[in-house]
């Protein structure tokens, strides 16, 4: 919504005829503490209105004459007489026309409002001072005050508006006045003041915002809390630039270490002109002061890491090779190459603008290192951001010092394992390689406990093969008696 302020002259100018106004139902200020006496109303703001040359007894206007017809009077001592009559003449007039020349000077602009066209963008207007003749050619100069200090300050223009940003976590002011450019006999109008106070509790808008375009892909900006704001304190941040309709919140948040953090996609594809982009950081409870800023995408560029592709050998030069950016127009990136030999902390830097490059005249029996990052060219974007540098890759006879620490982790590692694996699936195997330990005790008992058993088998045997014999013979003996009278009735028959 526009927000019609309480305007008022600046500091050290011309005082306006009327008093403050009470803020009204349209979204008016009231003036800020210890300035209510200064200010003028919202909707007017005129400058007091000079006197009429009439009543400044200027020539060629109807007024009183300055001295009466006839002789001069006559002074007190009598030394100065019709001799001085000039000289009071000569200083009446000068002080005359200096009071006509200050009547000149314009009235303020009046009806100075704002209003949000987008998040930390705000948009001035104003309107023609009051009772100025139509053949007046008038201008305007503004300008934005932060802490007493101009920040912003326009020429003179005829335009009666201007889009400005504001920071929202300390006061903004913001003066315009006016100027007749056709008429040199006219001076500059007073200033017209108004001021945007922050909202919220001081110190705790979020502070060391910084932000970095990686990759002209996304864009990462980080932050801290205020000193004075609390811990369940949750800041979102909204961004905005030209050729958005609307501004847009970011999801992508993150905190580590008491830094908040948050990602967002930003391109702008196919093209070379890039819109300045405005963060806004806030949170839901009026408590917290919002934050506005900034960013100029081209001054925080950060390409992404290149990657070491080929490092080869041929004949006594060593060519490498590593991946190009397809984000960035062609030409936009230089490359650093960083190598040395051997475990040398002195190192070679080459800077190339293609994505290859080669050493000559090597020494096969030396090992070398390299590395690669990328920077923007100062021709295509202003910022000083490198990447970070690429994983080292190896070239020559002796063996890397990880290739060896490799080794000498995995080959216990390897042997460990394979033993446990044997020792717990493989039983036989391992009574095979850790037989038990037999007991002497077991070994004597067994030893007398069996010929006890030796002897009491053997007697038993004995008896029981004597009942078996016993028995067996009178089994015999009771079937010869009992078939003995069937074959003598058989012989008594016939």
């Amino acid at each position: 919504m526009p927000g019609t302020m309480a305007a008022r002259p600046a500091a050290g100018e011309a005082q306006p005829s009327r008093g403050a106004a009470a803020p009204g139902g349209d979204g008016s200020r009231s003036p800020a503490p210890g300035r209510a006496g200064r200010c003028c109303s919202g909707s007017g703001g005129r400058a007091r209105r000079p006197r009429s040359p009439a009543r400044l007894g200027l020539p060629g206007r109807a007024a009183a004459p300055l001295f009466p017809s006839g002789p001069a009077p006559p002074t007190g001592s009598g030394t100065m007489g019709l001799a001085g009559v000039p000289l009071l003449l000569t200083v009446c007039w000068l002080g005359t026309a200096g009071t006509a020349a200050a009547g000149k000077v314009l009235p303020p602009p009046s009806n100075l409002s704002y209003s949000f066209v987008q998040i930390c963008t705000l948009n001035w207007t104003w309107s023609p001072p009051e009772h100025v003749s139509s053949s007046c050619n008038l201008e305007y100069s503004s300008e934005v005050v932060i802490g007493e200090v101009p920040q912003d300050t326009r020429a003179w223009s005829r335009s009666r508006f201007r889009v400005t940003e504001t920071c929202l976590d300390e006061e903004l002011r913001f003066r315009v006045r006016s100027e007749c450019k056709q008429d040199n006999t006219t001076e500059p109008s007073s200033w017209l003041e108004t001021s945007l106070l922050p909202k919220g509790i001081p110190g705790t808008a979020a502070v060391n915002l910084s932000c970095v375009w990686y990759n002209l892909e996304s864009m990462v900006c980080t932050w801290r809390a205020g000193e004075n704001a609390s811990r369940d304190t949750n800041y979102t941040l909204s961004y905005w630039f030209d050729g958005l309709n609307n501004s847009k919140k970011c999801r992508n948040y993150s905190m580590h270490q008491g830094i908040y953090g948050c990602t967002f996609n930003l391109s702008f594809p196919n093209t070379t002109s890039y819109p300045v982009v405005r963060i806004l950081i806030r949170d839901d409870s009026e408590e917290i002061r919002p934050v506005c800023a900034s960013k100029n995408p081209t001054t925080i560029v950060k390409p992404a890491t290149p990657k070491l592709l080929t490092l080869s050998k041929v004949k006594d030069e060593i060519y490498a090779e590593w991946s190009e950016s397809e984000t960035f127009p062609d030409n936009c990136l230089v490359y650093e190459v960083k190598y040395h030999t051997g475990d040398s902390n002195s190192a070679w830097i080459v800077q190339v603008e293609s994505n290859y490059m080669s050493v000559p005249s090597v020494d096969p029996k030396i090992k070398y290192t390299f590395k690669v990052r990328a920077n923007p060219k100062p021709e295509c974007y202003s910022s000083h951001l490198y990447s970070d540098w690429s994983e080292e890759k190896t070239i020559g006879e002796k063996m890397d010092s990880t290739f060896h620490f490799v080794l000498l982790i995995t080959i216990p590692l390897i042997v460990a394992v394979s033993t446990i694996i044997l020792l717990v699936y493989l039983k036989r195997l391992k009574i095979l390689i850790l037989p038990p330990i037999p007991d002497p005790r077991e070994i004597l008992k067994r030893m007398f406990g069996e010929q006890n058993e030796d002897s009491q088998s053997s007697a038993k045997d004995d008896s029981l093969n004597a009942c078996d014999r016993f028995m067996k013979e009178e089994e015999i003996h009771s079937l010869i008696v009992t078939e003995t009278p069937v074959y003598a009735n058989a012989d008594t028959e016939t």
